[in-house]
């Protein structure tokens, strides 16, 4: 009986003000959209890492007739130095660190170019010459970079030891940077959600006063009181984070999991059952904030 009574008031408080409570069913629904959106960018941020971190090559670029580098002062790579630089490579010093590698000409080079800028008009401009010749190396640990660096970089004939990582780094920095501006805008809409639910909360208590006073005079306790109001905001909120839940795994499973992997199939991206953690959070936030504002409206507008 007492939870049938609960449930009626409630909802005859979601009847008479129900454009508020849909104003705060989507402002909540947006906010946590953001909140499920920085998430996904966080998820893919690690997978990415994972990802790419294992397949990060270290580049030594050698010595050509264009290169300007003082360490190239004494002109271009001689098969001397490219066996110098190869007998280190399968040295024993070396081998801790590095798995694999292969030698890449500068025929290869150019082509390797022509077919990553086909579109570009200046793929028809370079030639093989201008391009220099590298080993490819891969790592057994792509945090020991640095190593590789100090044994190659000093050698005659090498004009630079180029880390893929530093590439990948500003790549997640921008993500990171998106991820931030994401929160902060869910942040913003979040304390909008927060004064929505606590101006429901106090009109509802304020058109209700009548019943209010009754329900004082025949001895009901605190709670019954405060439970209809209570679950006003409660279930706006819940409503709106489950709206946010479905568009967070809308967005994993359809865009980034399904067209995305279509249009980059070498890169790893998450898909709608990563984005399925994110769930609990959602909704945990959506009733602890709608709680938190209700209990302390409450306190303030409804004295029992």
């Amino acid at each position: 009986m007492r939870f049938a009574f609960v449930l009626g008031e409630t909802f005859s408080g979601i009847r008479r003000n129900l454009s508020m409570v849909v104003s705060v069913i989507l402002v909540t629904f947006i906010s946590l959209t953001f909140v499920g959106t920085a998430g996904l960018l966080q998820l893919q941020i690690n997978q990415m890492k994972g990802y790419w971190y294992d397949r990060v090559e270290v580049a030594i670029f050698l010595c050509t007739d264009t290169s300007t580098t003082t360490s190239c002062a004494s002109g271009p790579v001689t098969d001397g130095q490219r066996e110098s630089i190869q007998a280190l490579l399968d040295s024993s010093t070396a081998a801790p660190y590095i798995k694999s590698y292969e030698h890449e000409s500068q025929e290869q080079a150019l082509e390797i170019f022509q077919e990553q800028f086909k579109n570009s008009a200046m793929s028809g401009t370079v030639t093989a010459e201008q391009l220099p010749e590298s080993f490819r190396v891969a790592l057994v640990d792509p945090e020991q970079y640095e190593v590789v660096n100090e044994l190659f970089s000093s050698m005659p004939g090498v004009e630079i030891v180029s880390d893929q990582r530093e590439l990948l780094e500003q790549i997640f920095s921008l993500m990171n940077m998106a991820s931030v501006i994401a929160v902060s805008v869910a942040v913003v809409m979040l304390v909008c959600a927060v004064l929505l639910i606590a101006t429901t909360i106090r009109l509802s208590a304020f058109s209700r006063r009548r019943e209010t006073g009754i329900m004082r005079l025949v001895g009901a306790s605190k709670t019954m009181i405060q439970l209809p109001f209570l679950l006003e905001g409660v279930i706006a909120a819940l409503i709106g984070a489950l709206l946010a839940s479905l568009t967070t795994w809308a967005i994993a499973e359809f865009f980034i999991g399904d067209w995305l992997t279509g249009q980059y199939p070498g890169t790893g991206f998450i898909a709608g059952v990563d984005a399925l953690i994110l769930i609990p959070l959602l909704l945990g936030v959506a009733v602890l904030l709608a709680a938190l504002s209700s209990i302390l409206t409450l306190r303030r507008y409804l004295k029992v």
